[in-house]
C-alpha cells in the first residue's frame, strides 16, 4: 500500500529485508575520521555524507570523496534523494578554493565534484562549477576532475560554461527510466537529460561523459536496456548501474533488491552497446571508482 505525502510516493508497508549483498562496512577507520575532521575545517559538504552514500565508510578510507558544492540545501524535491531541501543557502565564492585545498590535503589525482539542484540561479551554479575546476587544476597541477553536473534546466549557456573549463569527465545522472520520472525527478524532464548530455558531448568531442541509473524502483529491464540506448544515441561513454537504497521512510519505496547477476547482465549488454565503460552492482553510484574509467 503506498500514499501520496507532498507529491512523493511513499510506502506504508514494511521494509523489504536487505539482502546479504547489499551490506558495507560501518564508516570508521584513521583516515575516515581524519577526512571527517578536514571536510569540517574547511567547511565543506560532501554528497558522501549528505545524500548517505553506502560506501563512505570503503571510499573515505581510501581517501577520495566527492565534494558537494553550492551548499547542502536542494531546491528540487526529488523523491529517491536524502540531500536536505528548502531554501538554498548563499552562493560562497571562497568554496573553490577550499575544495582545492582539501584534493590537496587528501593527496587526491582525480577529484570529483557535484551540486545540488540550484534552480534559485540563472546558470544553475554553472559559474561555480568552473571555477572549482579551475581552483583544483591550479592547487593541485596533472589532477583529474570529474563533474556530476545537475541539467541547469536546460541552460546551453550553463553547460557551455562547465565544458570550457575542461572538466576531464562530464556526468550528468538520468536517474530512472522515462516512465518514472514524474514519482522519482520532480522538476526534471528525461528528455532535457539527454540533450544536456548531447550537447556537453557536441562542445567537447574528445571529453567523456558518463550518466548513471538506480534500479529497484519499478523499471522493468527493458525499460532499462532502452533508457542504456539512448544514452549511447547521445554519445555517453561511461555508465554506472546501481540499487536503489532508501534514505527513511519519507522517501521512495523499494519495490525490489536487484541481484549481482542481473547486474552483471547489465554491465555485459552496455559493453556490447559500445560503453567504454560500465560499473555495475548493487552497491555502486556516481562516482564510486570514478578513476577507474578514464584510466
Amino acid at each position: 500500500m503506498s500514499c501520496t505525502l507532498g507529491r512523493v510516493l511513499v510506502s506504508i508497508t514494511p521494509r523489504l529485508p536487505r539482502p546479504t549483498w547489499l551490506r558495507a562496512p560501518a564508516p570508521a577507520g584513521e583516515n575516515y575520521q581524519e577526512l571527517k575532521d578536514l571536510i569540517g575545517r574547511l567547511r565543506l559538504h560532501t554528497v558522501c555524507e549528505s545524500a548517505a552514500c553506502p560506501n563512505v565508510g570503503e571510499c573515505w578510507n581510501q581517501r577520495t570523496a566527492t565534494f558537494m558544492i553550492l551548499g547542502n540545501v536542494c531546491t528540487r524535491r526529488c523523491g529517491f534523494c536524502a540531500v536536505e531541501k528548502g531554501a538554498p543557502l548563499p552562493v560562497d565564492y571562497d568554496e573553490p578554493q577550499r575544495v582545492a585545498e582539501a584534493v590537496a590535503a587528501m593527496g587526491l589525482r582525480f577529484a570529483v565534484v557535484t551540486s545540488v539542484n540550484r534552480d534559485d540561479r540563472a546558470d544553475g551554479g554553472a559559474e561555480l562549477f568552473a571555477h572549482t575546476i579551475r581552483a583544483i587544476r591550479a592547487r593541485v597541477p596533472g589532477c583529474g576532475v570529474e563533474v556530476l553536473i545537475p541539467d541547469f534546466q536546460g541552460n546551453r549557456t550553463a553547460v557551455a560554461t562547465v565544458m570550457e573549463a575542461a572538466p576531464d569527465v562530464l556526468n550528468h545522472n538520468t536517474e530512472t527510466v522515462p516512465r518514472l520520472y514524474r514519482q522519482v525527478r520532480l522538476g526534471a524532464r528525461y528528455e532535457r537529460s539527454l540533450e544536456v548530455l548531447r550537447y556537453a558531448k557536441e562542445l567537447g568531442p574528445d571529453c567523456p561523459t558518463k550518466s548513471g541509473l538506480m534500479l529497484g524502483l519499478g523499471e522493468t529491464a527493458e525499460e532499462v536496456l532502452e533508457v542504456m540506448r539512448d544514452l549511447r544515441a547521445q554519445g555517453v561513454d561511461i555508465l554506472t548501474l546501481g540499487q536503489y537504497l532508501r534514505p527513511s521512510a519519507k522517501h521512495l519505496p523499494i519495490v525490489r533488491y536487484v541481484p549481482p547477476e542481473e547486474f552483471e547482465d547489465l554491465r555485459r549488454a552496455g559493453v556490447e552497446m559500445g560503453f567504454g565503460h560500465v560499473e555495475s552492482g548493487p552497491l555502486v553510484r556516481s562516482s564510486y571508482h570514478a578513476s577507474n574509467a578514464v584510466k
